[in-house]
């Protein structure tokens, strides 16, 4: 058997959950993480100690084995949060334990700072537990130093020993760590992605016109008064509108209508000028922005446009019709108010029309 399929089966196995269906899953698999992590510690412990000539290390470690792997199979058999206080109340009682048989320098009780972040990352909210918790632990932390200060440890450990338990116990340490903040922020990040996404939807919905995809209203009156207070160049503005198009809606029906309006926002974006800006106005009406463009430059484009839309075809299943738009195009004079721009533009639109559409008035 490969040893990735090995850590494939014992990864399933960890990650098999309760039948409570309320518990937390991430939770649980953490701990039991947490547990195989202290059983692979002590039995590495247990070899270390072999040279020592002291049966209670040995002793130590064999016992605390059996306890955190008796811990580990009760989680499949009760509740996650009982078996999270049930862990935490062992590995308390299992620093105090080794800090006294085997002294300070060692450095179990580093463990303690696992403990805390264990609990803040796995409680949620409940804040005056968490902060009960970190006193127990300080104070727990503060008795352990004054008592190794005035006590030898119960089994002498020569130096060398020592030295390897150090290493071990940062190399353990440094990997519980990582382990819980992994598995914690994993999700914590990719809700925060999610919400970042989200909003960034939620944005864009709100300035977009579904039907089309071009800026609708609200973005474009936005758009047009950050433009207009910080234009130092020609601003042109053209408020345009399709000509008869009730009568496409009642001749050929809504769909065919909505296609005309989805083609006309495709136009835009191929014929305008790059840098314009198209907004759905309303119903048949669009707003056309062209900054750092003059008016006379802006009617030559927006001509140019009047002619491509007018050769564009489209299909009323009975039979192929085509449209004409109607222009009211105004230049930025860099003294009126968008009300009174937008009233202006409205007024030559109106003007078009009556002087028989199809057709830009400037």
């Amino acid at each position: 058997m490969k040893l990735s399929d090995v850590f494939n089966k014992l990864y399933k196995v960890i990650c098999k959950d309760t039948g409570d269906r309320n518990e937390s899953s991430k939770l649980i698999i953490v701990t039991r993480m947490l547990m195989l992590t202290i059983i692979v510690y002590s039995l590495i412990n247990s070899i270390l100690f072999l040279p020592v000539p002291s049966t209670g290390g040995r002793i130590f470690f064999n016992v605390s084995m059996i306890v955190f792997l008796g811990i580990f199979v009760m989680s499949y058999y009760q509740r996650t949060l009982a078996t999270y206080y049930i862990l935490n109340l062992s590995m308390l009682v299992w620093v105090v334990v080794n800090v006294r048989l085997f002294g300070w320098d060692i450095g179990v009780q580093h463990f303690i700072f696992v403990l805390l972040v264990f609990c803040f990352f796995a409680r949620y909210r409940q804040e005056h537990i968490k902060i009960a918790y970190v006193l127990v632990l300080l104070i727990l932390r503060l008795y352990l130093f004054f008592y190794c200060q005035n006590n030898a440890p119960d089994i002498i450990v020569a130096e060398n020993i020592i030295y390897k338990y150090q290493l071990l116990n940062s190399f353990v340490i440094f990997w519980s760590l990582s382990m819980l903040a992994y598995f914690f922020s994993t999700d914590t990040q990719a809700l925060e992605g999610k919400l970042i996404e989200y909003n960034q939807q939620l944005k864009t919905q709100a300035s977009i016109d579904p039907l089309t995809g071009l800026h609708n209203r609200r973005s474009t009156i936005e758009y047009l008064e950050g433009l207009l207070a910080s234009a130092e160049r020609a601003v042109s503005i053209c408020l345009c509108d399709i000509d008869l198009f009730k009568r496409i809606n009642d001749t050929y029906g809504h769909n065919v209508g909505d296609t005309v309006l989805q083609e006309l926002a495709r136009t835009f974006g191929r014929e305008l000028p790059a840098g314009s800006f198209v907004s759905r106005w309303g119903g048949e009406e669009f707003l056309l922005i062209f900054p750092d463009i003059n008016g006379d430059e802006a009617k030559i484009a927006l001509e140019t446009l009047r002619q491509k839309i007018k050769a564009i075809v489209f299909d009323g299943e009975s039979e192929t019709f085509s449209i004409s738009l109607t222009f009211g195009l105004v230049e930025y004079d860099f003294q009126s108010n968008l009300t009174a721009i937008l009233k202006e533009a409205d007024e030559k639109l109106y003007l078009g029309k009556e002087s028989g559409r199809d057709r830009i008035i400037f």
